[in-house]
This record gives structure tokens, C-alpha cells and sequence, in this order.
């Protein structure tokens, strides 16, 4: 009699790691290649002048974007990314100005910001929001208070960021300073959003936490109506 051959576990894709929110908006990577357009189109500008500064960005802009498709990491931050380098050096080829390259990215800053707040003030904090569609999980948390003020805290702490980076880097784009405008442009992207991203791991932690104990009170509750139930019927 032949053995039944042995069953092989495939893991549940329950098992399977939930990616981060750095790792859904491409990785450490994707906030390196960011950067390197704005370096690249700074130095070539001062040593060559904007149309050179430009167009090195632009082809900068496309060697990560292939790099990225070729290395087969994620295609939507390579494609935005390169957009948004072709947008901002068409704008400073409108203007005529170098600044002109930093403009995209400060009224967008003011944009995201104003989205932001105004999401908390309709009770649907966008971290919350954006969390649950990226990763499946319903909207349940809007009904349980804590949870939402914990959204409602990281949603106001990227408030605070693109606030910040609206305010100074407007005022750099006045006063004609371009080289401290992508000094500021490069150091106000990473340490504010590592903040924002600590503020909102902590957001869904507690989110997460309070789902589940949640669950395990409702589940609670349907064994001690099963117990009821079972007690009742034996007696009647």
C-alpha cells in the first residue's frame, strides 16, 4: 500500500510581512534618487548655466527611472519621480530662472498641507485613511475614538512638515537665495519625514492594538452567548 505523498505547507499569505509605508512609497532608495536630480541640476547650473542644469536633470531624472525598471523595484515612485523632475525643469525653463526648478515642489507643499488638515477637520485623518486602503484593512477605525486621534495626531504632524517647508523655502524663493533653496529643499525631506513616519508607526500601532482588542472582546461576547445558549437548551 503506497504512502500518500507528503502535503507541503504553503505559507498563508496572512503570514506573508505587511510592507511599510517607506517601503509602499519606494524604499530608502526612492528618497536617494529624489535628491540626486536637485544636486545634479544645482551643480550644473552653477557651473553651466540653467539649460544645461536642466537637461542634466532630465537625463538624470531617466537613468534612475530605467534603473529602477531594470532593477524591477517599484514602478510608480520611478515614474512620478521622473515627472515630477520634468515638470519642475519646465517650469524654470518658463521662468527663465533657476529658482524657478523649486517652485513645483513649494506650492505643492502648500497643497498637501492644506489636503491634510482639511481631511482631520472631516474626521478622515489621510494617514488613517491612506494606511487602510494601501494595506486592505477597512475603515472600522473611524468608529473607535482613540484610534482616530491617534491618525488625527500623525495627519497634523505632516501638516506641520509641509507647513514648514512652505514657509521656508517660499521665503528662500523670494529672497533669490537658489543654492540655500536646495539646501533647504534636501534637508527639509528627510529628518521631517523620518519624523512624520515615526509619529505614524506609532499612529498605526495604536490603531492595530485597539483593533484588536476589539476583535477579542467580540469574540468574547459570541462564547458567552454560545455558553448561554448551551446551558438554556440543556435545562428547557
Amino acid at each position: 500500500m503506497t504512502q500518500p505523498a507528503p502535503e507541503v505547507n504553503k505559507p498563508a499569505d496572512d503570514d506573508q510581512p505587511m510592507p511599510t509605508l517607506l517601503e509602499q512609497m519606494g524604499g530608502v532608495s526612492g528618497l536617494i534618487y529624489s535628491s540626486v536630480p536637485v544636486l545634479v541640476f544645482v551643480l550644473a547650473n552653477a557651473l553651466f548655466g540653467l539649460t544645461v542644469g536642466i537637461w542634466s536633470a532630465i537625463g538624470v531624472a531617466v537613468l534612475i527611472t530605467v534603473l529602477r525598471v531594470v532593477r524591477k523595484e517599484a514602478l510608480q515612485p520611478a515614474i512620478s519621480g521622473f515627472f515630477g523632475v520634468a515638470i519642475a525643469a519646465f517650469i524654470a525653463n518658463q521662468t527663465g530662472s533657476a529658482k524657478g526648478f523649486f517652485l513645483l515642489g513649494i506650492w505643492t507643499s502648500l497643497v498637501y498641507g492644506g489636503i491634510f488638515l482639511l481631511s482631520v477637520l472631516v474626521r478622515r485623518p489621510l494617514v488613517g485613511v491612506i494606511w487602510s486602503l494601501l494595506n486592505g484593512l477597512g475603515q472600522s477605525w473611524r468608529q473607535d475614538k482613540p484610534s482616530r486621534q491617534a491618525y488625527d495626531i500623525a495627519t497634523l504632524t505632516f501638516v506641520a512638515v509641509f507647513a514648514a517647508r512652505y514657509v521656508v523655502q517660499k521665503w528662500l524663493y523670494d529672497e533669490d537665495l537658489t543654492g540655500w533653496l536646495a539646501v533647504a529643499r534636501l534637508a527639509m525631506g528627510y529628518p521631517l519625514f523620518a519624523v512624520a513616519l515615526a509619529v505614524t508607526v506609532w499612529a498605526v500601532r495604536r490603531a492595530k492594538h485597539r483593533q484588536e482588542l476589539r476583535e477579542a472582546t467580540e469574540e468574547s461576547d459570541e462564547q458567552v452567548e454560545a455558553r448561554l445558549r448551551a446551558k438554556y437548551g440543556e435545562t428547557s
